[in-house]
Order: structure tokens, then sequence, then C-alpha cells
């Protein structure tokens, strides 16, 4: 590891990581950006090893810039560092192709041992994460799903995060046609958003 890149909007948490991202990996040359727009900055001169990034930025979606660093460098471990445990925030994470997730409620040792352990093949997982992620799996058999195969299909795709108009590409059907899917789903299942969507899509085994 020879660079990193800190995305966290907080200057303590900022600090915080800093300090264990360079107990971990001697040497390491540490850059930070506390928004979006500022990452994208450091991206453009030059894109990192290792990514540790915050998905509650001011100006957007930490996934969006993992999925963008990591269509520019596969090899770029991108991790998540969240105060969010929850299913909509670590799927969508781990879709837009994060390589690990942790909590920012463990100690400093903790992380820094999260993080040196990249180097010996564990996955950069905290405790917490790694046992949610166990509980999904082990989770009984998909439950009975009330769509049609399209409705099934549309479904799936909007709980992998596509936008309407993708899933209409996708299926080859109108972007007014995909919306009356997406609205007739929402309908039948009692929900209300796309978060909710891909909850379903999991109960229904749709994103394994």
């Amino acid at each position: 590891m020879k660079n990193c890149l800190i995305v966290e909007d907080l200057p303590d948490a900022r600090q915080w990581l800093t300090r264990a991202v360079q107990q971990a990996f001697s040497g390491i040359a540490v850059e930070t950006a506390q928004d979006c727009a500022e990452a994208r900055d450091q991206l453009s001169i030059r894109l990192p090893d290792l990514a540790l990034i915050d998905l509650g930025l001011p100006d957007g979606d930490g996934c969006t810039l993992i999925a963008a660093i990591k269509r520019a460098k596969p090899g770029c471990l991108c991790i998540v560092a969240s105060t969010f445990a929850d299913d909509q925030h670590i799927f969508p994470a781990l879709r837009a192709g994060a390589d690990g997730y942790f909590t920012k409620d463990q100690g400093q040792a903790a992380l820094v041992q999260t993080l040196s352990d990249i180097e010996q093949g564990r996955p950069p997982l905290s405790p917490g994460i790694a046992r949610r992620l166990l509980d999904f799996f082990h989770q009984p058999e998909p439950a009975h799903t009330p769509l049609t195969n399209r409705e099934t299909e549309v479904l799936q795709l909007i709980g992998k995060g596509y936008a309407t108009a993708e899933v209409a590409r996708l299926l080859t059907i109108t972007p007014n046609t995909a919306a009356g899917y997406i609205k007739e789903i929402y309908r039948k299942l009692g929900i209300n958003s796309r978060a909710e969507a891909a909850l379903k899509a999991a109960e229904f085994g749709l994103l394994r």
C-alpha cells in the first residue's frame, strides 16, 4: 500500500482514520477529502491503492465514489467507514464494489488490526458487519413473491441499484413501462421507496 485516500466530512474522524492507516501501513502517503467534489479532484491527480470512504457525505453518496474508483482502478481496495450498519447502507455499498466495511464505533487498536489484516488476505470487515452478512446468508429459503415474472425482473434490477431508465434499457422496454412496473411492485408489496424495494429483493432471494 503506497497511497491512500480518506473521504470523510468530519475533521476528528478524518484524523482518526489517518492515524489508523499510518499505523497499519508504514510509509503510506495519505490524502484526505471532506466531500465528493474534493475527492474527485484528488482522484484526477492520482488513483489510490486504498480508499476509506464515508457514505453520508455533504454533497452526495459515497457509493458513487466507490463505483467510480473501481471503474478507474479495479485493484484499489475501497473500504466503507460508516456509522451505519444496516442493510440499506451495507448492501448498496457492496454492490457498488466496496471490498470491506467497518463501523466507526470501534477503537483505534481494533481499526488498525482490521486494516493490517488486509495484507494477510483477511476481508476488512468489523465484527458487527461480518455477523450481519452471515445472518443474511443464513436466512431461511427466500419468501414467495406475489409478483409476475416481469415484475420480479424489475424488482431484482432496482434492488441492485439500477435507475428506471437503466431498467428499461436492460429489459428492452420503454421508461414509462418500467415506471409502471415499479408502481405496481410498490403497490403489491406495500412499500414506498427503493431502499424498501432492495430489502424485499433480498428477502425474495433476488440479490444472491
